[in-house]
């Protein structure tokens, strides 16, 4: 089956939704490679509405454009887009399609689908929320930025169940950005204890 990987910017407050006043000052090579990793992992983009319409509003002429990002721009542009959309949507960008029905349903069918390596979902903060409570994401791949933002909507909103995760992997970059790759821990009740 194929992974769903789910990866944010996220400041050290718990902040997702990103503001470039706390973002763009940390983002150096060393986060633009691991970036690139991200990508390299899927053959589709599972994405929200919001996420989609600013990729497609920047990156289609950024590879038009023939910069130094245009072969990241082409990338983009080339993978499968499935986006999730609770409005009628019209797309522009090449490979972009809409779920057709549930969020969930549409998850769980990229997932078992042979044809689908991997599944990333850049940002799209309440696609990943709906996720992580159906117990879908794989991994969750947070880039903690050494910034209190303040405001803006997190990630973890309220909820009656912890969701326990397991480091599997971290990195400090230069700039104190930590990223940290998490994997569902499952039922710990004991687990802590123990070990």
């Amino acid at each position: 089956m194929a992974k769903i990987i789910s990866t944010l910017f996220i400041a050290a407050d718990g902040v997702a939704e990103i503001d470039p006043d706390w973002h763009f000052p940390y983002f150096d090579e060393n986060m633009g490679r691991a970036v690139a990793e991200d990508y390299d992992t899927a053959d589709v983009l599972l994405i929200g509405r919001e996420t989609y319409d600013s990729f497609a509003g920047a990156w289609p002429e950024r590879e038009a454009a023939g910069g130094e990002d245009a072969p990241f721009a082409k990338q983009l542009g080339d993978i499968r887009k499935v986006v999730a959309s609770r409005r009628p949507q019209r797309f522009t960008w090449r490979h972009s399609e809409v779920i057709d029905g549930d969020l969930l349903d549409a998850a769980t069918t990229l997932k078992s689908d042979p044809a689908v390596n991997g599944i990333l979902v850049p940002g799209s903060i309440s696609v990943v929320q709906q996720l992580l409570a159906a117990g879908l994401v794989d991994e969750l791949r947070l880039y903690v930025h050494p910034v209190a933002a303040r405001k803006g909507r997190r990630l973890f909103d309220e909820g009656d169940t912890p969701y326990h995760l397991k480091v599997t992997t971290t990195e400090l970059f230069p700039t104190g950005v930590i990223r940290v790759i998490y994997t569902p821990a499952g039922d710990i009740e004991g687990k802590v204890a123990t070990e």
